[in-house]
């Protein structure tokens, strides 16, 4: 099969990441695999290597001053639809920037939907919405998004697990990752780890009021964020995460954008991993710390339930994340380690990418064996 995929970023937000991994598997399935990707400010290339079986089509996306986000999402859209061309047979967008994109350019797709936002303003919840009605068919990474999906718009969406890389945070962890995990370890001591930047979904404040609870038990921890590249201007956000911080006397060591080879010493280096979002799709990060046997604080929602059962430590507030975060680091309590490296090797990206397969073959079958993206005919 010719497939296409889209993106909206090179920056390695977990939709990207996902991107990127499924390609690379599809690829040595034996397909022909495109990426199609915005290039913003003067990026021509992914946060990573990509497995030279993948063809690349980065599109160039020059920064506008002055831009708010939903002017900046509108030119995502427009840009990506001008741009894209594909004689795939199935065209698969991986976000709401994407499918908008796709459909603008009169091509109809499948669009993995991996967690639901709640926008606020008319244009951007109109954009988020076509992302989810006008796909000829959806995918969801765990069952309980599914069912968001199904209740709130609709439709029902076919489940395909994430793979996880667990080799890459198992040898980041054990011998030959050590030079690097103990550079982390010196240069941060012993400490807390959050990916993904300081923004609301992440719960980095409730983290922040979490890390000072702990502190007065354990105040040789650091707490350390990684990551954070995205295209929505959190700075109200994070206006309030640094005057809680000063508030509260914590000094946040905020790394920024990580190189990906950074990433695996540094998840292995950590104390403890928290993962206190309040939307997820399936918790790739936390399932990273699993493979490196880094213990996991995650918040109590359903899908994690779904993906980790009793893997984490699970908490509801942030007396329980600061009561967890408490255990998992003293050595007490924490979920055995060994029981959550095998549940990462239950996920692995040749798995999804056969299921992707499967899934692909059946569209393909619906439409007659025609291509998946001839026309925009709703496929439920």
């Amino acid at each position: 099969m010719r497939i296409a995929q889209i993106t909206y970023s090179t920056k390695p937000r977990g939709g990207v990441v996902h991107t990127l991994a499924l390609s690379e598997a599809l690829a040595a399935r034996g397909h022909e695999v495109e990426v199609w990707t915005l290039g913003r400010g003067d990026d021509t290339a992914f946060f990573r290597p990509v497995d030279p079986a993948v063809r690349l089509r980065v599109v160039p996306f020059a920064a506008v001053d002055g831009e708010d986000v939903g002017e900046r999402i509108e030119r995502s859209i427009e840009v990506m639809a001008q741009a894209f061309s594909s004689d795939a047979d199935v065209v698969h967008a991986q976000d709401c920037i994407s499918a908008n994109a796709v459909i603008a350019a009169g091509r109809a797709c499948v669009r993995t939907i991996h967690h639901l936002d709640a926008f606020t303003t008319p244009r951007l919840i109109e954009c988020h919405d076509r992302a989810i009605h006008e796909p000829i068919a959806r995918i969801c990474v765990s069952r309980a998004v599914a069912a968001e999906v199904a209740e709130l718009y609709g439709h029902a969406a076919t489940v395909i697990a994430n793979g996880v890389a667990a080799e890459r945070f198992e040898t980041a962890a054990g011998p030959r990752g050590a030079a690097a995990r103990e550079a982390w370890q010196a240069r941060l001591g012993c400490y807390v780890l959050a990916l993904g930047g300081i923004e609301p979904r992440k719960g980095s404040i409730d983290l922040l009021e979490a890390f000072a609870q702990l502190r007065g038990t354990r105040p040789d921890l650091a707490l350390v964020f990684g990551g954070g590249e995205t295209l929505f201007d959190y700075r109200p956000y994070r206006e309030e995460f640094e005057r809680r911080a000063a508030e509260l006397g914590v000094t946040p060591v905020v790394l920024g954008t990580l190189a990906d080879d950074d990433v695996p010493p540094l998840v292995a280096g950590a104390a403890a991993l928290g993962f206190v979002s309040t939307k997820e799709g399936f918790g790739l990060a936390a399932m990273e710390a699993l493979a490196a046997g880094t213990p996991v604080v995650a918040r109590d929602l359903p899908v994690l339930r779904e993906v980790f059962g009793d893997a984490v430590t699970y908490a509801h507030d942030v007396s329980g994340i600061a009561a967890g975060l408490a255990r998992v680091t003293a050595g007490r309590g924490a979920p055995d380690a060994e029981a959550g490296r095998r549940l990462t090797h239950s996920y692995s990206w040749d798995a999804a990418a056969a299921a992707h397969e499967e899934f692909y073959r059946d569209l393909l079958g619906a439409k007659g064996g025609g291509r998946a993206t001839d026309d925009l005919v709703d496929h439920r």
